[in-house]
């Protein structure tokens, strides 16, 4: 497995997937990575839901997807086909849980680099799972009662590359 900094700056968001499925062990990691990562006043709120590619709730938050953006025949669904889509809700009474959902995918999205496989991190889906037809998905996707849809990651084996992000230290940091 690389280390955590190699696998920051080699990591890429990932829109191209093998039809490989990813295995128990490697789902089991990815869900550890989201849940071992810190929460505000360590609450542990954030709740992960797993889902395969090819489950039909998909194509149903896609299309919801589309509607809310008045977007028709996209070349590609919101994960890009990718063999699993992990879904974090966090209780929607506690102010930091969309910060710690975020924190949360972070992890996830560095694990999936240091086990070699590609990631991309999905907010666009946003406006479907929290419209009108939230509460629909949030019992299909078995939420806990109280949470909502915070963010989301595709995980696969990559069947595209990318270079990493250029930055540039003077343009983006102020140093006092």
């Amino acid at each position: 497995m690389k280390d955590v900094l190699s696998a920051m700056e080699q990591r890429f968001s990932t829109r191209g997937y093998t039809g490989e499925k990813l295995t128990k062990e490697e789902t089991d990691c990815l869900i550890r990575a989201g849940l071992q990562a810190p929460t505000a006043a360590n609450r542990q709120e954030v709740h992960i839901t797993v889902v395969e590619g090819d489950n039909p709730i998909l194509k149903e938050i896609e299309d919801q997807k589309n509607l809310e953006r008045a977007v028709q025949n996209p070349p590609h669904n919101f994960y890009y086909e990718a063999p699993v889509v992990f879904l974090l809700s966090a209780d929607k009474s506690f102010s930091w849980g969309r910060l710690d959902a975020g924190i949360a995918v972070q992890n996830m999205a560095l694990a999936a680099e240091g086990l070699g496989l590609g990631s991309l991190i999905i907010g666009c889906i946003r406006d479907a799972m929290t419209g009108e037809k939230k509460d629909y998905f949030s019992k299909a996707l078995k939420l806990p009662e109280g949470y909502e849809f915070e963010i989301a990651i595709a995980v696969g084996h990559k069947a595209a590359q990318k270079d990493p992000h250029v930055y540039s230290v003077e343009d983006n940091v102020t140093f006092l």
